[in-house]
């Protein structure tokens, strides 16, 4: 099981990332509850420097977590040497897209492995399975999603299909 430090600050990527988050956490499915989250929310913030000035000036009694919750395995996160010793970053890769967790939940993900040279996740979304609207806004994921137990099932399937570089972690490794 993955160690958190007591305070963690959950940063995401887009909405749909941050509407998994949320919906994860206020079920009471993740290694970590909303009272331990920075501010009792998801945070918009993907900018080390900026996060830093925001967030990290403020004194904190123990070390804090951040849980980078991103598409991305190369996208840096930089922050000063003052705040490095008081930070743990742990990157939450969820490469090539969030939408992965749609074409899993339907079932479709070896489809989409044949055309991957040809198409993006979203695309294939929209294309291939017809999926219409915002596929990335927080309103689509909560309703697509709304049945807890099926996104839970999808980010397992995510993690036993996929496989990331040393020192990334699955949303599958987040869940109790």
């Amino acid at each position: 099981m993955i160690e958190l430090s007591p305070i963690v600050a959950c940063i995401c990527e887009g909405g749909a990332e941050t509407a998994i988050i949320d919906m994860l956490v206020d079920a009471d499915r993740l290694v970590f509850s909303r009272e331990r989250m920075l501010n009792e929310e998801v945070i918009r913030c993907r900018n080390g420097k900026e996060f830093e000035q925001r967030y990290l000036r403020k004194g904190f009694e123990s070390k804090i977590t951040i849980l980078r919750v991103l598409d991305s395995h190369s996208e840096g996160f930089r922050l000063s040497t003052a705040y490095e010793h008081k930070v743990d970053v742990i990157k939450v890769v969820t490469s090539p897209e969030i939408e992965m967790l749609l074409i899993l939940a339907e079932g479709k993900y070896n489809e989409y492995m044949k055309k991957t040279s040809v198409m993006s996740p979203s695309s294939f979304c929209k294309q291939v399975l017809k999926l219409k609207g915002n596929i990335k806004s927080q309103a689509y994921i909560r309703s697509y999603f709304a049945d807890i137990d099926m996104l839970i099932s999808t980010i397992r399937e995510y993690k036993r299909v996929r496989s990331l570089k040393r020192g990334e972690v699955y949303l599958a490794d987040l869940l109790k």
